[in-house]
Formats: structure tokens, C-alpha cells, sequence
């Protein structure tokens, strides 16, 4: 059975950080659904690019049907979910079932930190946010996994990301093997 994510885009969300992830994981056979913070479907990125969503996240009692969740970061759309209740809400409950919680730039900082997700683990993010999480151990590295939990740097990073997310749901080495098609490594 094809594993399921769920990618979460806010108004200011870093288009890189979405897209890539959204379209290595396809080739990978992995099902992603575009989920919309908003009732709008059409949500617009922080460099003006429009992606038009699969589903709204609002409404209430969105399912915990995903093996993982997918945040771009992006300052805007990482502040723009942080304020949203139930996406931390969700997130919390995606955490506590040992769903793959996958944050990249601002994200793991504005988002996961302040919901306690990134507590006692190691993580990465973005440079400089690092200083807004206490109580987790950063590290430079270009991608961490510590348990059920995936951060990333920022835009340049986002194929590796994509990448080690693979690796988790479709298994060691698979992520290599669409890196090699894409031709990023």
C-alpha cells in the first residue's frame, strides 16, 4: 500500500521548499495531497507564485489518515500556520501517533518548536532561527532525523530533504535513486 502525506501551504509559504518535495515524493510512488491553510484553494507563496491545492486544510477534524506532514517554511507561511490552531492541533496529534512531522527553513523554529515537537531532539533550520528554539539541540547539517522527526536548511536543501523523506516511507536507498534521476546527485 502507497504511503500518504499531507503537505501543509500558508499564504507566504518558500515555493522550492514546497514544490520539490511535492514532486520527488510523486516520482517516488508516494501519494502527496496539497492541503490549503485557508478555505481558498489557490494560496500564493512568498516570491508571488500561486499553487493551487488538492484540499482545504480549515474547517475542523481534517483525518490523521497521513504517514507524514510536510511543512515549506518561508517567514510568512512558517508564521501563517504557527498561528493557526489547528494546524497545531493537528500536528500535535500527528506527533503523538509517531507520524513522520518533516519541517524545512523557518518551519522547525516558528512552527514545530513552539508546539514542544521538537523537544529534547535533534534538529536544523534555517540560519539564525536556531536561536529562537530552546530545549532542542541544532546542528548544521543540510538535513536531521532524530526519531519521527526531518528538518532541513531552507531552499537549497530541499532535494535532500526530499530525498531522506523517501528514504522513511519508501525505504533506505530510494531517495538516492530518485535523486540520480533528477540528477542531484
Amino acid at each position: 500500500m502507497a504511503k500518504k502525506v499531507v503537505i501543509l501551504l500558508a499564504e507566504g509559504f518558500e515555493e522550492v521548499e514546497a514544490v520539490t518535495p511535492v514532486d520527488y515524493l510523486r516520482r517516488a510512488g508516494i501519494e502527496v495531497k496539497i492541503a490549503a491553510l485557508g478555505r481558498d484553494l489557490a494560496v500564493t507563496g512568498s516570491r508571488g507564485i500561486q499553487i493551487n491545492a488538492d484540499t482545504s486544510f480549515s474547517g475542523g477534524g481534517f483525518p490523521l489518515e497521513w504517514d507524514g506532514v510536510i511543512l515549506p517554511g518561508g517567514g510568512p507561511g512558517s508564521d501563517n500556520l504557527a498561528a493557526s490552531k489547528e494546524a497545531g492541533l493537528f500536528l500535535r496529534e500527528m506527533a503523538k501517533k509517531g507520524k513522520w512531522i518533516c519541517a524545512i527553513c523557518a518551519a522547525p523554529a516558528r512552527v514545530l518548536a513552539p508546539l514542544g515537537i521538537l523537544a529534547g531532539k535533534k534538529f536544523t533550520c534555517y540560519p539564525g532561527e536556531e536561536k529562537k528554539v530552546t530545549g532542542a539541540e541544532w546542528k548544521e547539517d543540510r538535513v536531521v532525523v532524530d526519531g519521527n522527526i526531518i528538518t532541513s536548511r531552507g531552499a537549497g536543501t530541499a532535494g535532500e530533504f526530499a530525498c531522506a523523506i523517501i528514504d522513511k516511507l519508501a525505504g533506505e536507498g530510494e531517495g538516492k535513486k530518485i535523486a540520480g534521476t533528477v540528477l542531484l546527485s
